[in-house]
């Protein structure tokens, strides 16, 4: 079985169904079967072929076995939205439609192959194009993708008939999509248009040899050619629920205790980004951002909370305070988000001037004359950040652990470790392996090509000034993030859930 999740972070889905106008506001949802393919063949030009990990064989394999079976889905609670626009012209301003399905960031959309089996080399393919895929439809729907064990029950099937023949009763409505057709009807669909040789060399650019060639192509060129339809696409049938785009009213909760905040995702905005090795340098910089949104008092100290600052906590405050983590998303090498989560949670204060942060359009500069904007993505508990956050049991390093302590005769770097998850109150440590080298980017990294001092801390003592990799396996699955060490709360020491 194939089953696929993606996730809006937007909460938008922006797709327009091939020959509608943009101003029909029309959205295809189901998104189309055609559209997953050409999303998985652009991903693998701009994000997957440069690493050199795969070849393009095995991604016109895995194209084919796609295309071979109608998918089914799992369609998350939707509705059918829209923004208006006026774009300018020379002559005059033109009003444009703008339609997309509004979905929940956390309610997943599923695609399914329940019958279809992937050989490993397609399947570890797939992995690589989801991980990185950054949006799925429009530019605007940004998505996180990725393959799951399970299938929710399908609320969407291929099929004509919404009628439940024993009722009578209405159970769905149809709507027409674009799919894939199988490698052996594109190649049958071509030879009867390359029968007469004239129309054969009009058609020649836009008719390629394969299926991933003719998925490939550009749809303004297959409109410019007079193409009605794709010519490696078919119009399937699919039956979706009859309220599948439809507002829907929750219900009026009498008591509800608002949702604790704790976390916060941002968008790093520059040219170029920062590297993944100078992921400290980020933190303490996003740090100094934060602290100057609180202001100051007329004394000219600092108004930013403990929790924020890192000053003044208690003693028992075992890690409670805010933790600026900046990682790289989508594996290039470079850091295009920051995390700032806080374990104690924000207060209105402060959860007011974070999500004011983008809106006043603040930058993290940097000396050397570098500046990156902030743009805020979502803020919640822990699950806004999945590809820190999520529950596991294996966790692996992004950036070096320095041990917060010096090295003793029954204290040394692994037992550090150990102590440190014992006073966080984490679950045993069953396996914990040193790791040479770390891959960022396409590249093999060192600790000591990271970044390991802090800029405003030159005289503070630092047990450990050069830093190691590890891979750390609980005996339950544990909540990230995970940041351990010297400078946990910058950057350095940072673990990511090992999902495989």
């Amino acid at each position: 079985m194939i089953a696929l999740e993606f996730r809006f972070l937007a909460g938008r889905y922006h797709g327009n169904p091939w020959g509608r106008h943009v101003n029909e506001g029309d959205v295809d949802w189901p998104p189309e079967p055609w559209r997953l393919l050409r999303a998985l063949i652009a991903t693998w030009h701009h994000k997957v072929k440069i690493t050199g990990k795969h070849d393009e064989a095995t991604l016109g394999a895995l194209i084919e076995t796609l295309a071979e079976v109608t998918p089914v889905f799992h369609l998350p609670a939707a509705s059918h939205s829209h923004t208006r626009h006026y774009m300018p012209g020379k002559a005059k301003t033109s009003l444009v439609h703008d339609a997309f399905a509004a979905v929940l960031p956390d309610a997943p959309l599923y695609i399914g192959w329940p019958e279809t089996d992937l050989p490993h080399d397609q399947a570890l393919l797939l992995d690589d194009l989801l991980g990185v895929m950054g949006f799925f439809g429009r530019a605007e729907s940004w998505v996180e993708a990725r393959r799951v064990e399970d299938l929710p029950e399908p609320n969407c099937k291929p099929g004509d008939d919404p009628i439940d023949r024993a009722t009578g009763e209405l159970h769905g409505e149809v709507v027409s999509v674009h799919a894939p057709v199988t490698a052996s009807k594109y190649a049958q669909r071509r030879a009867e248009f390359s029968v007469d040789k004239k129309q054969a060399r009009k058609l020649a650019k836009t008719l390629p040899d394969g299926l991933l060639a003719a998925l490939s192509l550009d749809t303004a060129d297959l409109q410019k050619q007079g193409w009605s339809a794709p010519p490696a696409a078919q119009q399937v049938n699919y039956i979706r629920p009859l309220d599948a785009l439809r507002p829907k009213r929750k219900p009026a909760v009498l008591s509800q205790s608002p949702p604790r905040i704790t976390t916060a995702r941002f968008l790093l905005l520059g040219k170029p980004l920062p590297r993944v090795e100078d992921s400290l340098r980020i933190g303490e910089l996003m740090r100094l951002n934060v602290m100057s949104a609180f202001g100051k008092d007329d004394a000219g100290k600092h108004r930013a909370p403990p929790l924020f600052s890192g000053h003044d906590l208690p003693e028992d405050n075992l890690h409670q305070h805010a933790f600026y983590l900046p990682f790289d998303s989508n594996g290039n090498g470079r850091m295009d988000r920051i995390v700032l989560h806080v374990p104690a949670g924000f207060g209105e204060e402060a959860r007011r001037i974070i999500g004011e942060l983008s809106r006043r359009k603040r930058k993290l500069w940097d000396p050397n004359g570098s500046e990156w904007r902030l743009l805020l993505e979502g803020m919640g508990s822990h699950e806004v950040c999945g590809e820190l956050t999520a529950a596991s049991r294996h966790w692996v390093s992004i950036t070096p652990y320095l041990h917060p302590w010096h090295i003793k005769k029954n204290l040394n770097v692994a037992d550090q470790i150990r102590r440190e998850c014992e006073k966080r109150g984490l679950p045993e440590i069953t396996n914990l392996k040193s790791v040479q080298t770390i891959n960022v980017g396409s590249r093999n990294r060192r600790p000591i090509d990271f970044r390991r001092f802090r800029s405003s801390k030159r005289n503070q003592s630092q047990p450990d000034r050069q830093g190691s990799f590890w891979e750390i396996t609980f005996a339950a699955p544990v909540s990230g993030p995970l940041a351990l060490g010297f400078a946990c709360h910058f950057g350095l020491g940072l673990f990511r859930p090992d999902r495989h």
